[in-house]
Order: structure tokens, then sequence, then C-alpha cells
């Protein structure tokens, strides 16, 4: 599965999810919702780039 990464630098791991935000392992980065959030800045899925 793909990686993608916010400008900040956090990269949104498919294989990890995003636990903390209620994001369980396995979820693709197409499959998050829409007003998922970076969970280090904030900005939009729109501002993330595949990696």
């Amino acid at each position: 599965m793909d990686k993608y990464e916010c400008p900040c630098g956090y990269v949104y791991d498919p294989a990890q999810g995003d636990p903390d935000n209620g994001i369980p392992a396995g979820t693709t980065f197409a499959d998050l919702p829409e007003d998922w959030l970076c969970p280090v800045c904030d900005s939009e899925k729109e501002f993330f780039e595949k990696v």
C-alpha cells in the first residue's frame, strides 16, 4: 500500500493507520474520511503527496 507525506513531514502509512484518531491499520489513504486531517499539523488530505 502506498504511503503519503504531508508537507510537515508526517507520513501516513496504511499498515499502521492512525489509531490515535480512530483509523485502524490497513486503511488506505483513499479510504480515509474526507474530513481527516494530518495528526501533526491539521493539513487536509489534498496537501499530501504519494511517496
